[in-house]
């Protein structure tokens, strides 16, 4: 069973300083593998993302889910008793995730140097919009500012459209993998080399979002360089690969079918029943066919128009093409392969109605053994673990608000 598995970032401490999407989803990630992580959350309003897709009640589903496993504590980093707390936790921690402008931590007195002094073996993970050098450093910046800076924006779309954008905040998400990466492989290092010996540039982690984004676009950079090429944007299909690209059903549902490699693509021409497609030599290589890449479209378009969704997928399926649904949240939920890895976790929560929901939740990935390691928990709610945290580290009861709430 996956929850007999021992989680491999278990005594793993981290205190995530971070809003938004970024550093929390690298903190979750380090989360869902066993760190114990603490959840720095300004006084009242907490971070912002409680209040990001709020339908009801008081917390969103998004913050609930990209702050599952987590502490919240909160902190009031504009005073100097919160900042000396702040490093009072980085004393017995092990990793600190942030993703506030650059220079921020540095005004508050909580930058790199000030960290190591208290804790000459910290990592620190650090994510913004341009990096922490270079002349856009101090410029702020979110994932879709990224997205466009880092070239994704350009292609996503149709060609006779202005360019579009995925409907989640990917660059920010991207960025989150690359911090909770980076942060792994420091602490790596640092139970490798002896104690103190990894010096402090080597434990900072600089994460920009529009550098993760470019990371992702292939070779979008060595094509121009190389050969001249500019990509476009190519709609549904992906630029030099074809056959790749969605279809239409007699139902009005939607298939994705891959059938671009030189070995499916015959089999996939044949099963259409379109022979003359498979047998020509002109379109035994990818090249061919992506310069007939619309004269497929077109055959492969008629052919699913006459079946239904389910008819085609099944008539794939047994030809070895590979292909899929286009799903939406409900066929996700309903779906049985995420069943089977229990990728589909269920908890009660507030979701504003008089009692609370059974909702279900992402679950981890990746997988150890068969499926998903169980998530401990959602998100928690605004100060939940304030007094516990300050009580198991620091050895004292958490400052009392005045008030006006404040600590």
């Amino acid at each position: 069973m996956a929850d007999d598995l021992p989680l491999p970032l278990a005594g793993i401490r981290v205190l995530e300083l971070g809003n938004y999407i970024a550093a929390p989803t690298a903190a979750r990630l380090l989360a869902d593998f066993g760190a114990e992580v603490i959840k720095v959350e300004r006084p009242h309003t907490g971070d912002e993302l409680r209040n990001w897709r709020l339908y009801a009640g008081t917390t969103s589903m998004l913050f609930r889910t990209l702050n599952r496993g987590k502490k919240s504590v909160v902190i009031d980093l504009r005073t100097d008793a919160g900042r000396r707390d702040v490093l009072d936790f980085v004393a017995v921690c092990d990793v600190v995730l942030e993703n506030f402008r650059p220079g921020t931590l540095e005004r508050w007195g909580l930058g790199p140097e000030e960290m190591n002094a208290v804790n000459p073996e910290i990592v620190l993970a650090r994510i913004s919009a341009f990096g922490q050098t270079g002349p856009l450093a101090s410029r702020p910046g979110f994932a879709a500012v990224a997205e466009a800076h880092g070239g994704l924006r350009e292609l996503v779309g149709d060609p006779d459209r202005p360019p579009s954008r995925t409907g989640v905040s990917i660059g920010d998400s991207i960025a989150g993998l690359y911090a909770a990466f980076g942060a792994v492989t420091a602490l790596l290092q640092r139970e490798r080399t002896r104690p103190g010996a990894v010096p402090l540039r080597a434990r900072s982690i600089d994460v920009a979002l529009n550098e993760a984004v470019l990371s992702m676009m292939e070779s979008l950079i060595p094509d121009y360089l190389a050969y001249g090429v500019e990509r476009r944007r190519t709609g549904g299909r992906t630029e030099g690969i074809a056959p790749s690209n969605a279809y239409v059903c007699a139902d009005g549902l939607s298939v994705v079918v891959a059938g671009n490699s030189d070995a499916i693509f015959g089999r996939y021409m044949r099963l259409i029943g379109r022979t003359d497609l498979a047998d020509d030599a002109d379109l035994a290589t990818n090249a061919g066919r992506w310069a007939r890449r619309d004269e497929i479209d077109d055959a492969i378009g008629a052919w699913a128009a006459e079946l239904t969704r389910d008819e085609a997928l099944r008539l794939l399926d047994q030809a070895e093409v590979p292909a899929g649904p286009i799903h939406t949240a409900r066929d996700i939920c309903a779906d049985e392969q995420y069943a089977a890895r229990d990728m589909i976790q269920h908890f009660e929560v507030d979701t504003g109605a008089p009692e609370p929901a059974t909702v279900g939740f992402p679950g981890i990935v990746p997988v150890l053994g068969e499926r998903s390691l169980p998530v401990r928990s959602i998100g928690p709610d605004l100060g939940a673990h304030t007094d516990e945290v300050y009580r198991n580290l620091l050895g004292r009861p958490a400052p009392t608000p005045d008030r006006n709430g404040q600590p």
